[in-house]
C-alpha cells in the first residue's frame, strides 16, 4: 500500500458515502441549502449501463427547486416517444395486448404539478445531477475514492478514504455522514442495521445490448416496455433506454439462483427478437436479486442511510430511485437545519419515522406489482396461430391490462404518501385519507405535500416552498398575529416566509386560512386561527420540543376549524 498521505479536507459538514442519483441529489439539496459536503464514490463517474429510466412527477419537483429540471426535460429523450406497455411472445411474433400510454409531450399538462414525469434513463440522468454538484461551490465531488473504515463521537465521524488508483489514504472529519451506498451498503453492514422482508422474490438477469434502429425490425410498434409470454407464462421485459439503440432485457428468472456460467444470453435475446437476422451487440450481462427489503434503522447516531442502503425495492413500478429521492430530501432540509443551528435534536429524529412507513409502503407495492405482471391463468397455446392461440390471448390481454395500472398510473405513489404521526407535524384532528397507489386527491392535510396549484400570475404555489418555513395566509391578515410568528422565528433563528395568497381557489384546495409549509413543501400544520404561543408550534415543527401523539398540547386551538 502506497503511504503518502491522501490529500483530503479536514472538516466537512457533511460526508455523502456514493455517487449514484440519490448521492447527487441529496448533495445538491445540501448545495441549495448553503451547506457544503463532501460525496466521495469508489467508482470513476462514468454510468455505463441505465438500470433506472423513470423520473417521477415529485422527483422532477426536487429537479425544479434544484435548477436541473429543464436539462432532464431536454436529456435526449425523444419527447415524441409513446409510452406504451406492450404485450407479446416476441417482438416478431404474437401480439397479445397493448395499453396506449401518451408521449411526454402529448401527457396533458396535469392539476396535479407545474411538472411531467420524465424519461432520462441513467446513463443521462447521473451525469445532470453531477455537472449540477460539481458546479456548486458548496459540493466537493471524489471518484476514485473509497470509504476504508470510519467511527463515530458524540461530536462527529472520522472517515478513512483511500485513493483506490493510488492507494494513498486520508482521514476525513464530519459532523454528519449519509451512507448512499446501495443495497450492499458497507455501512449499513458496519453499523449491524439489517434489511427485513422477502430477500429473493425471484433471481432475474439483465441483459444490456445496442441493436441499431431496433424499432425498424419489428412489427410490435413502439413502446416504453414490452412484456415477454410463452407458455411458461411472463418470462422476461425489453425496456426502451434511448428510444432507438439501447435496450435492457429483464429475464424474470424464478427462486432458484441464476450462475452466469450456465446463462445463455444470446438465446433469451433471441427468443425476444423473434428473428435471427437481427444485428445487436451485447453489452452486460448482470445477474440479480429481486428483493423486497426495508433496513431496521436508517441510522445510527450521526450516520444515516438513504437511498438502496436502506429500502431494496423490486423495480417494478420505477419506485426505487424516486423514493431515495425522497429520502435525500427529507434528511437534507433536516441536516442544513441542525447545522445551521436552528433545528432541535428532535429533527434528526425524525428521518427514519418519517421515511421508513414510506419505504415499507413503496417495496410492498413493488412486490405486488411484480406479482401481477403473472396472473395466475393458463397460457397454454399463447404463441401458436388459429383459435386456441386466440383464445389464449384474449384472455391474456385481458388479464394483463387489468394488472398493470398500479404499476403505470403512479400519482398516487409519488404525490399521495403523507408522514402519519410524525413528531414535527402538528395533526388537526381530520382523518386519513385512502393511500391509492394510483389516484392522487389533492389535499393540504399536516403531513402531506402541500398541493399544486396555479396561482393568478401563472406560476405554481410549489415555488413559494423550500428555502425556510412558509406561513400561507389566505384571506384578510391579522398583522398582529402574524407579527408575532415573525418575531417567534426570528428569537429562534428559524427561517420563515409569510405569504399573503389572495387566490379563491387555492384557499378553497387549502381549506384553512392559514397553513405552514415545511422547507420540504409537506404541511406541517394548519389552521384558521393564529391567536396562540406561535413559539410553541414552531419548537414543535423544528424539532426543538416534542408533541404528545403528533399533536401540540395546543391541539384543540391550533387546528381552528380545518377542514
Amino acid at each position: 500500500m502506497n503511504t503518502a498521505k491522501l490529500e483530503v479536507p479536514e472538516m466537512v459538514p457533511v460526508l455523502i458515502v456514493g455517487g449514484g442519483p440519490v448521492g447527487l441529489g441529496l448533495s445538491l439539496e445540501l448545495a441549495y441549502r448553503g451547506i457544503r459536503c463532501m460525496l466521495i464514490d469508489q467508482g470513476d463517474g462514468v454510468v455505463r449501463l441505465s438500470k433506472m429510466g423513470h423520473v417521477s412527477v415529485r422527483s422532477m419537483e426536487h429537479c425544479r427547486r434544484w435548477g436541473v429540471a429543464e436539462a432532464v426535460r431536454n436529456c435526449g429523450f425523444p419527447t415524441d416517444y409513446p409510452l406504451n406497455q406492450i404485450f407479446c411472445t416476441s417482438l416478431n411474433g404474437q401480439h397479445v395486448a397493448t395499453i396506449e400510454y401518451p408521449s411526454i409531450a402529448d401527457e396533458p399538462s396535469g392539476n396535479f404539478s407545474p411538472e411531467k414525469k420524465q424519461r432520462c434513463p441513467q446513463l443521462w440522468f447521473d451525469p445532470i445531477l453531477a455537472r449540477a454538484a460539481e458546479a456548486t461551490e458548496e459540493v466537493m465531488v471524489r471518484y476514485d475514492s473509497r470509504l476504508v473504515e470510519f467511527s463515530q463521537d458524540a461530536d462527529g465521524v472520522t472517515a478513512v478514504i483511500e485513493d483506490t488508483h493510488t492507494g494513498q489514504r486520508g482521514e476525513v472529519r464530519a459532523q454528519y455522514m449519509v451512507a448512499c451506498d446501495g443495497s450492499g451498503s458497507a455501512v449499513r453492514r458496519a453499523l449491524g442495521i439489517v434489511l427485513q422482508g422477502d430477500a429473493v422474490l425471484s433471481y432475474s438477469t439483465g441483459i444490456y445490448f445496442t441493436a441499431s434502429d431496433l424499432l425498424k425490425h419489428h412489427k410490435m410498434g413502439p413502446g416504453t416496455r414490452y412484456w415477454m409470454i410463452g407458455e411458461e407464462g411472463t418470462w422476461g421485459n425489453l425496456t426502451v433506454v434511448d428510444a432507438k439503440d439501447i435496450w435492457r432485457l429483464t429475464i424474470t428468472g424464478s427462486k432458484e439462483k441464476v450462475e452466469a456460467k450456465d446463462f445463455d444470453a444470446d438465446a433469451w435475446l433471441r427468443r425476444c427478437l423473434g428473428r435471427d437476422d437481427i444485428e445487436y451487440s451485447i453489452t452486460a450481462v448482470l445477474p440479480w436479486r429481486r428483493s423486497r427489503l426495508v433496513a431496521d434503522r436508517f441510522g445510527e447516531g450521526r450516520v444515516f442511510l438513504a437511498g438502496d442502503a436502506c429500502h431494496v425495492n423490486a423495480p417494478n413500478g420505477g419506485y426505487g430511485m424516486n423514493t431515495g429521492l425522497g429520502d435525500a430530501v427529507d434528511i437534507g432540509w433536516k441536516l442544513a437545519a441542525v447545522l445551521q443551528g436552528w433545528g432541535g435534536p428532535g429533527l434528526l429524529d425524525s428521518y427514519e419515522i418519517e421515511r421508513k412507513p414510506v419505504a415499507q409502503r413503496n417495496v410492498d407495492a413493488a412486490a405486488i406489482n411484480f406479482g401481477l405482471t403473472r396472473p395466475a391463468v393458463s397460457y397454454a397455446h399463447v404463441e401458436e396461430d388459429g383459435p386456441e392461440g386466440e383464445v389464449t390471448r384474449e384472455r391474456l390481454a385481458a388479464a394483463m391490462t387489468a394488472n398493470t395500472r398500479q404499476e403505470w398510473e403512479t400519482y398516487g405513489v409519488h404525490l399521495g404518501y403523507r408522514y402519519e404521526g410524525s413528531p414535527i407535524v402538528i395533526a388537526d384532528g381530520t382523518a386519513e385519507p385512502e393511500d391509492h397507489l394510483s389516484d392522487y386527491v389533492p389535499i393540504a392535510r399536516p403531513g402531506h405535500r402541500a398541493p399544486h396549484i396555479e396561482l393568478a400570475d401563472g406560476s405554481s404555489i410549489l415555488d413559494l416552498f423550500g428555502q425556510g418555513f412558509v406561513l400561507l395566509c389566505f384571506g384578510d391578515i391579522d398583522a398582529t398575529s402574524v407579527n408575532r410568528w415573525v418575531n417567534a422565528a426570528a428569537e429562534r433563528h428559524i427561517p420563515l416566509k409569510i405569504e399573503p395568497i389572495g387566490d379563491t381557489a387555492a384557499a378553497s384546495l387549502y381549506a384553512c386560512r392559514n397553513v405552514l409549509v415545511r422547507p420540504d413543501g409537506h404541511v406541517a400544520w394548519r389552521g384558521d386561527v393564529l391567536d396562540f404561543d406561535a413559539g410553541e408550534v414552531l419548537d414543535i415543527v423544528a424539532g426543538r420540543t416534542g408533541s404528545i401523539d403528533g399533536y401540540c398540547p395546543e391541539a384543540d386551538k391550533l387546528s381552528g376549524a380545518a377542514a
